[in-house]
């Protein structure tokens, strides 16, 4: 890719170049592989004014033409998969499969979103009257998505949006602004001026959004810690928020679990995306029973696989995706190689004189309170845990402040039962990952509140409007 090649904002239904510009890093090769635009604060007024003006027209625009934009959105990005997800390997890492997977998602979901209708509630249709609550949209919604899956997850956000009657400024990781800057030129037909802008920027910019005045909603996916100051930038006025932030997902293994089918399942729950997923798991609590053909299961499996360039054939685990992130894993692969703990693969392993690449690295039974275990590692280091008291271990898979979601494994009567008993928003009983678009997702505790997906997560961007109506005061 041609590093002199230069992406535009949408702002009010055309393309906007930017007053400055900032590189785009491919993190397999630490090359600049184009400049993104580094939006003004005067460009992001143009943009929220713009979205302020198409409101009352795209609110009043009847739901079955909304829905038909959307969905025509998906169709523009799918008719493009090919183009879009070399381009999505190219700024994020991931291998050719998995970006076309986060390309394709993001069709797919426009679709589904465009099939949703939210409903009207009847409470009363008596001789006296007539009581009715409809869902009726926020605004302009304020979209924050994250450099992991830059587009499935930003159309989680806009698809709902945009089929509720708001209207969207959407903005992309400064990591990873491309793809999403290029589906952008590709949708600017399909929606009035004004109804979906985009806007990328460096580290001011996400402040200066979500502490904006013309903002009604802001739904954000990203960090914990930073969605703690986006939630106090929301104070002042009190716009609605959707959070869908960090987790440390445990997995549970039980006693009379497929051991190898298990493994298998685990390892790509684990290190999909080179473990860079909000919902991925990080911690995996095995039964003594089958600790050990387990954990040799998972490093038969981390041998086999290959880390690499994501744009090259073969490639099954691409970098971390960017050099603050690459330098917090070998910060933690550092302080398990200080205490002592036992790697069954992985750690120090040579990698590339470049690129950010870290080895599957498998940790054997560390202590509890270790860093690996507490904190959320979002890279492909795994600790494995052994337990022989099921109840101890469900207590220590909650014992964290995250609540986003996990899995168990084992006979399905029994992991449904233990599944019962996980503090999460999500999880999984002898699978991982499903997201089918009628399914809600979203955490507890400091995982973040509100819902994406399914109507409940169209309604996220919804409020109610309730309608009492009189039937005995008829016409004079």
């Amino acid at each position: 890719m041609n590093a002199q090649r230069t992406f535009e904002l949408l702002i009010d239904g055309v393309g906007v170049k930017g007053e400055k510009h900032y590189p785009v890093i491919n993190p397999a090769t630490e090359e600049i592989i184009a400049q993104a635009p580094d939006a003004t604060r005067a460009q992001l007024d143009a943009a929220v004014a713009a979205a302020r003006r198409a409101f009352a027209a795209w609110k009043a625009t009847p739901i079955a033409e909304r829905q038909a934009k959307v969905a025509a959105m998906g169709a523009a990005i799918a008719a493009h998969i090919e183009e879009l997800k070399r381009l999505l390997t190219a700024e994020q890492g991931k291998n050719l499969a998995d970006a076309e997977l986060d390309v394709g998602g993001g069709a797919y979901f426009c679709r589904q979103f465009a099939e949703l209708t939210p409903p009207v509630e009847v409470h009363e249709d008596s001789k006296a009257r007539r009581s009715a609550t409809y869902r009726v949209p926020l605004g302009v919604v304020c979209a924050i998505a994250p450099w992991n899956y830059p587009v499935s997850i930003a159309i989680w956000k806009v698809a709902p949006a945009l089929v509720a009657g708001n209207c969207v400024v959407l903005k992309p990781s400064p990591f990873t602004p491309l793809t999403t800057l290029r589906i952008a030129a590709l949708v600017r037909g399909i929606f009035p001026p004004g109804v979906f802008n985009v806007l990328s920027g460096g580290d001011e910019l996400g402040p200066w959004m979500t502490g904006h005045s013309g903002f009604d909603k802001i739904s954000f996916t990203g960090s914990t810690a930073t969605g703690r100051r986006v939630m106090a930038s929301a104070a002042p006025t009190l716009k609605r928020l959707t959070l869908e932030l960090g987790g440390n997902d445990a997995a549970i293994v039980l006693a009379g679990v497929d051991v190898q089918t298990a493994a298998e399942q685990v390892f790509r729950a684990a290190f999909t995306n080179s473990g860079q997923v909000c919902m991925a798991t990080k911690r995996v609590y095995v039964h003594s029973q089958v600790y050990e053909a387990f954990a040799a299961a998972m490093v038969e499996l981390a041998n086999k696989a290959t880390v690499g360039d994501g744009s090259k054939p073969g490639t099954d685990f691409g970098p971390i995706q960017n050099r603050p992130q690459y330098d917090r894993v070998k910060e933690l692969i550092a302080d398990c190689r200080a205490n002592g703990y036992r790697f069954l693969c992985g750690g120090d392993a040579q990698t590339p004189a470049r690129g950010y690449f870290i080895p599957l690295t498998l940790i054997d039974n560390p202590p509890e309170n270790s860093r690996i275990v507490r904190e959320e590692q979002f890279g492909p280091v795994l600790p494995l845990l052994r337990f022989d008291d099921l109840d101890a271990a469900v207590q220590k898979a909650n014992d964290t402040h995250y609540g986003l979601g996990g899995s168990v494994w084992g006979p399905p009567e029994q992991a449904e039962a233990v599944a019962h008993r996980l503090d999460t928003g999500m999880v999984w009983v002898n699978e991982f990952g499903s997201m089918a678009p009628g399914q809600p997702f979203g955490g507890r505790k400091q995982s973040g509140f509100g819902v994406e997906n399914g109507m409940a997560g169209l309604l996220e961007f919804t409020t109610i409007h309730t309608i009492v109506t009189s039937k005995k005061l008829g016409a004079a």
